[in-house]
């Protein structure tokens, strides 16, 4: 497996995977280019949303494909925004437009509430075709708490909000280096670079 597909259009996603598979010398493709649209994600775990997303980018590309699904879990909320991290607040506008609104919901959702604890979570899924029986999973999670305002211009999504507590200041305030060595994303891949360097 030289090249994968990443069940994905979102850039952010896709830098930081192309770092982490680089010791691999895998090369990380987005779907956009096979021009394959986003996968319709209506499933309420990260684990079935990921499966649809990774085999929906398999059948199209030919080629194995990876999908990363993953989001903010805040338990003052009931768990939310959970899978609905990306669009929690609508799905008008760009990225970034949508990623300001997201931020500025959640901060209204836990405005007062002493718990503001919340943790990230990634579920990694990996198909090598469409019709695998056997998919690779890997899960990570990230342990933090909501800050009452955004810090920092790196990362994307919630960083800007995302309390790291070891390292004292906001998931966007890291370098890109010290993201991909923490980070929830970072975790479900050391589990899955296991199984690539046992062949999976």
């Amino acid at each position: 497996m030289k090249q994968l597909v990443l069940a994905s259009n979102n850039p952010g996603k896709l830098r930081e995977f192309a770092a982490l598979f680089a010791p691999f010398d895998i090369e990380v493709l987005p779907q956009s280019a096979f021009n394959i649209p986003e996968a319709e994600e209506p499933h309420c775990t990260f684990l079935e949303n990921g499966l649809a997303k990774a085999r929906h980018a398999a059948k199209l590309s030919g080629l194995p494909a990876l999908a990363d699904d993953s989001g903010l879990c805040a338990p003052a909320l009931g768990g939310e925004p959970g899978v609905h991290s990306a669009y929690y607040a609508g799905r008008d506008g760009d990225r970034a437009t949508r990623d300001a609104r997201n931020n500025a919901k959640l901060l209204a959702a836990l405005e007062g509430r002493a718990d503001r604890r919340a943790h990230y979570v990634c579920v990694l899924v990996l198909v090598r075709h469409a019709e695998d029986p056997q998919p690779v999973i890997a899960e990570g999670e990230w342990h933090g708490e909501i800050l009452a305002a955004p810090r920092g211009a790196g990362g994307f999504g919630y960083d800007p909000l995302f309390l790291v507590p070891s390292a004292n200041c906001s998931s966007a305030e890291l370098s890109e280096e010290a993201k991909n060595a923490l980070s929830h994303r970072a975790v479900a891949f050391a589990k899955l670079a296991e199984r690539l360097r046992a062949g999976l």
